[in-house]
């Protein structure tokens, strides 16, 4: 039997090699303008532009996509505008799972254990990705839906509101800002799939912290 009847994860960067895919995205489009962007540097610049996106005025993830590609291009000397930068969410669709990811799907699906997905992304992108994870996920819980971006509360008072009341309920993630820090806040068991060995920011240690979902899904099947 796994330690909780529900575990719901973050997908980007969690279940799905996101920045593998952002990468990729920017260095095919820069080519096709004639221009050679460095892979690190991307990535980094991204990491900082998108949730400075998603902090303002809601609107739907394509957009955050579309603006945060435009920032990023321009910071990097390659200037677009949003409409271009609709590469990258026209590329979501191929950005593949890590490799651990459906193995341990499969093994907590297997345990009788429930899987959900709280993302930061539109109903229909995130559709495109479920092609490529092997399980069912319910809840399923969306910026879209909720008309808010993770670190902000409403993905999690949702899935609460949706949830058993009693019902043993872990979130699983990669990120600490998005959402180990207000699952802390919230007072939501959390378990920090923490890829990039970083380290833990004010808020604090995640109830577990693992480096990848094999360790994760071992450690939920023991007794």
């Amino acid at each position: 039997m796994p330690r909780y009847d529900v575990v719901t994860f973050d997908c980007y960067g969690t279940l799905i090699d996101w920045e593998s895919g952002i990468r990729d995205a920017f260095l095919e489009a820069g080519r096709a303008d004639g221009r050679s962007l460095p892979p690190a540097g991307t990535l980094e610049a991204y990491a900082e532009i998108e949730p400075e996106v998603e902090a303002g005025p809601f609107r739907p993830y394509r957009e955050v996509l579309a603006e945060s590609a435009r920032r990023v291009a321009f910071r990097l000397g390659w200037k677009i505008d949003s409409e271009r930068g609709g590469f990258l969410a026209e590329s979501l669709h191929s950005w593949r799972p890590f490799p651990d990811t459906n193995p341990a799907l499969r093994r907590l699906a297997s345990a009788g254990c429930r899987l959900g997905i709280l993302s930061n992304v539109d109903d229909d992108l995130l559709e495109s990705t479920r092609r490529w994870l092997e399980v069912s996920f319910d809840p399923i819980v969306t910026a879209a839906q909720v008309r808010s971006y993770k670190p902000s509360p409403p993905h999690f008072l949702e899935a609460r509101r949706l949830l058993t009341p009693g019902v043993r309920w872990l979130h699983a993630a990669q990120s600490y800002f998005h959402d180990v820090v207000p699952c802390r806040n919230l007072g939501i068991p959390v378990a920090w799939i923490n890829r990039k060995g970083e380290k833990a920011g004010a808020s604090g240690p995640p109830d577990r912290e693992f480096s990848d979902l094999a360790g994760f899904a071992r450690w939920m099947e023991e007794v």
